[in-house]
């Protein structure tokens, strides 16, 4: 026998073998990678806990040091080695550090919160299009396509002048936060990225939506204060009456509803209870004993009271 094919059929079964250990090996990939996208907000959120933890202890020491400062002065003012300027400026670098604190403590409290909600809903991302680079991805095209609204509507150009033009300093903010968030969009929806690059995109993105927004009221006040724009519509108070009215008879509508709807299922279930027990033999009863009433008693003639002897000590002589 050829020897070529005498060595095929001796290792004939390392191909299957190298065929399964890479399909197997890229089903493992593919699940991790699907896992590692459901997991990116909760890590990019553990990541910024850590971060504003590292912060808040940063803020704690330069408040130590801060009424040091504050200590430090009011004993160098008593040796007259300083003056009162000095422990104002030193007060006020104490009220700069509680309050850079509180601001990292408020943080601080956020950032756990925002860690057990996307803890919470880790089990909600099975579908691709409800994983956070899928979502956030889309929040970012949102807020293009209202942009290019009012960059492509002729009309909308006139009226809101204001929102191409980069001299107004809320429209040069969100054209500022479009260009950053742009530089660290992915390249797609299901492309794989660390969690630091996805809590960069995801701040750039929460910038990009505040600072649209911004600029967008922006540009109504001026088109309103212009003219071209009608101004903000206020509801009349009796118009909110009538809403109000409208939804209270509204819910009293169907709470009569749902009551009349019990009483019919109600009456239904007596009435298959009725027809149930009249198919049964009835059980015989015998009829109660009738109680005289008052004027029936007071017609009675009156039975005379029975008197029983008085005893004696002695002997009673017998009765003659």
């Amino acid at each position: 026998m050829d020897p070529l094919w005498a060595t095929v059929a001796e290792f004939w079964w390392i191909a299957p073998a190298v065929v399964g250990a890479g399909v197997f090996a890229m089903l493992g990939l593919l699940h991790q990678r699907s896992v590692d996208s459901r997991r990116l907000e909760y890590d990019a959120a553990r990541l910024e806990l850590a971060d504003a933890r590292t912060r808040t202890r940063a803020a704690r020491s330069a408040l130590k040091l801060a009424r040091a400062q504050v200590a430090l002065a009011q004993a160098e003012r008593a040796a007259a080695r300083a003056t009162s300027a000095d422990v104002g400026a030193a007060r006020r670098g104490l009220q700069s550090a509680e309050r850079a604190l509180r601001a990292a403590s408020a943080d601080l409290r956020v950032r756990r919160a925002r860690v057990s909600t996307a803890r919470a809903g880790l089990a909600a991302t099975s579908d691709p299009a409800h994983r956070p680079l899928a979502m956030l991805v889309a929040t970012h095209d949102s807020i293009t396509a209202r942009w290019m609204e009012y960059e492509t509507d002729a009309a909308r150009l006139i009226m809101f002048p204001a929102m191409s033009d980069g001299r107004v300093p809320e429209t040069a903010a969100y054209l500022t936060a479009r260009a950053e968030a742009q530089r660290l969009r992915p390249a797609s929806a299901q492309a794989r990225i660390t969690p630091v690059a996805y809590s960069s995109y995801r701040g750039a993105v929460d910038r990009l939506v505040q600072t649209f927004e911004v600029a967008e009221r922006e540009a109504w006040r001026q088109a309103r204060a212009a003219g071209m724009a009608p101004p903000q519509p206020r509801q009349d108070p009796a118009a909110q009456w009538s809403a109000a009215a409208q939804g209270f008879l509204t819910r009293s509508t169907e709470a009569l509803a749902r009551s009349t709807e019990a009483i019919a299922r109600a009456s239904e279930g007596a009435a298959a209870v009725a027809a149930f027990l009249g198919t049964r033999p009835a059980a015989r009863s015998e009829a109660p004993e009738p109680v005289p009433s008052r004027a029936e008693k007071a017609q009675e003639p009156a039975q005379p009271r029975q008197v029983w002897p008085v005893p004696a000590r002695g002997a009673r002589p017998p009765a003659s």
